[in-house]
């Protein structure tokens, strides 16, 4: 996570940007007492949005905790893929 101000964003924008998009990192930008802007790469705003939209439900919540209990006691197993010519 990078944190700047407004004033040095605005002096190297494109390298900033930059940092965000190659490195998947999180820019903070201080706008003075608690205001501030955060930009993210679009990849990592999407894979939060997705996030976000499996813990939405209760079910699909319940769902996946499931599944990591049963990776963590080793309860998962694995399948070769068939290749289909």
């Amino acid at each position: 996570m990078q944190i700047t101000t407004v004033s040095e964003f605005r002096k190297d924008i494109k390298t900033y940007l930059d940092r965000v998009a190659k490195n998947f990192e999180t820019l903070i930008i201080n706008r003075g007492k608690d205001s501030g802007i955060v930009v993210m790469s679009l990849q990592e705003y999407n894979s939060l949005m997705a996030t976000n939209h499996e813990l939405s439900s209760r079910k699909n919540e319940l769902r996946l905790d499931a599944a990591i209990d049963k990776l963590k006691k080793g309860d998962a197993f694995s399948n070769d893929l068939i290749e289909i010519k």
